[in-house]
């Protein structure tokens, strides 16, 4: 009556995307009624506190190749409730126990449990064309930066802002620190505190930008610096580049939006933006006189239509500068996002976030081989209306 799995999530995975148990019994599989069951357990907090009662109880015949496949990523991804800006490091614990049931034309017999090791689901997804279960640490280049860079960015001098590393054991290396370097010769470190078996601190906010606290370096207008993750002397993953521009003519509009790893990247749309207040409105004609007096009358001031405002809405139309196409796949994720923001106020370095739902549906992606580089225009609608509805 053995029982085993022959594929299972990785250690780190990204639950939008398929998260995969597939399991497999050497006998008894043309039994009657033979089926494999599968017992899902999910939970926050500390890697040992796993409940002794399953979540779920999934249950599957055996297909052509007599194994059963279980895809619990829906399941899994349906108890990420929270915004990723409110649960900066929101993760999730998953395990698995295993066995079949069949009947002997009397009664059911079950056999011997087998049980998958504890992986680690993210609030993200893969991307075509990568294989079922890719590891998390091979997903992107910059890992454990949870970002897909791209590998240059620009930013203000004032400006904040963190970035997501994940330190969780995936069975690789674990960094310990992000080192910085500065073309002015400034050097600096960020330590990163040793992770914990807990879904709490699996991720690292680590400030990437010189507004932000706990940034090491001491820059200037123009300067450039890099950020690299390290275990111990050991670099891991590429590294992240930023240049210090001067703000342009037009105000910048600085967006955040959940990237595909469930953190957030950033960009500064420094061409020139439009906000526009729209209204729905509706009218009607009101009883107009003084129905309760001995006669007849009615006010000078009365109307016989009157509209009232249904509801409104505000929209802000953004425009990148001059960009490379290397931002193309970011923006592609700026597009499919359910969690974007406005940082409004960050001229002065203000962490007011508005939130946005994005309008633009289709963007034409250029090359810089036809456009050398390239400018794009989005269009986003706030999520706050002028009226406090409920």
């Amino acid at each position: 009556m053995a029982i085993t799995f022959i594929q299972t999530p990785e250690s780190g995975s990204l639950s939008q995307s398929p998260m995969i148990y597939t399991i497999s019994s050497s006998t008894d599989v043309t039994q009657s009624q033979f089926q494999y069951i599968l017992d899902l357990y999910y939970w926050s907090g500390s890697k040992a506190d796993s409940s002794s009662v399953a979540n779920y109880t999934l249950t599957k015949y055996p297909n052509n190749s007599n194994v059963g496949i279980f895809d619990v990523s829906r399941i899994v991804n349906s108890t990420f409730t929270d915004s990723s800006y409110t649960n900066q490091s929101y993760t999730k614990f998953v395990k698995a126990n295993a066995y079949y049931r069949y009947y002997n034309g009397i009664e059911y017999v079950t056999s011997s449990y087998a049980s998958a090791s504890i992986c680690t689901a993210l609030d993200g997804y893969g991307l075509f064309p990568n294989a079922i279960n890719t590891p998390l640490q091979s997903q992107s280049i910059y890992y454990p930066f949870l970002t897909d860079g791209p590998e240059s960015q620009s930013v203000f001098l004032e400006h904040g802002g963190t970035l997501g590393v994940y330190k969780g054991d995936l069975g690789s290396i674990i960094p310990t620190k992000i080192v910085y370097s500065g073309s002015n010769g400034a050097n600096g470190s960020y330590n990163i505190v040793a992770t914990t078996n807990n879904t709490n601190t699996q991720i690292e906010q680590v400030p990437y930008a010189p507004g932000a606290s706990g940034f090491p370096l001491s820059l200037g207008v123009t300067d450039r610096y890099s950020l690299q993750a390290y275990s111990g002397s050991v670099s891991i993953g590429a590294k992240l580049n930023f240049n210090i521009v001067c703000r342009t003519k037009y105000p910048n509009i600085r967006i955040w939006w959940k990237n595909r790893f469930g953190q957030f990247d950033k960009f500064n749309f420094n061409g020139v933006s439009k906000e526009q207040f729209n209204t729905e409105a509706r009218v009607y004609q009101p009883q107009i006189g003084n129905w309760n007096a001995r006669t007849f009358e009615y006010a000078s001031t009365d109307t016989s239509i009157q509209k009232y405002i249904i509801d409104s809405n505000e929209k802000l139309t953004v425009n990148t500068d001059w960009v490379d196409e290397a931002y193309n796949d970011i923006f592609k994720q700026l597009l499919v996002s359910e969690e974007i923001y406005w940082q409004y106020n960050e001229k002065t370095g203000g962490s007011e976030l508005k939130p946005l739902t994005i309008d633009t549906s289709t963007l034409d992606f250029k090359t810089h081989v036809v456009d050398k580089l390239i400018q794009y225009t989005i269009t986003f609608s706030l999520g706050q209306g002028y009226k406090l509805i409920l």
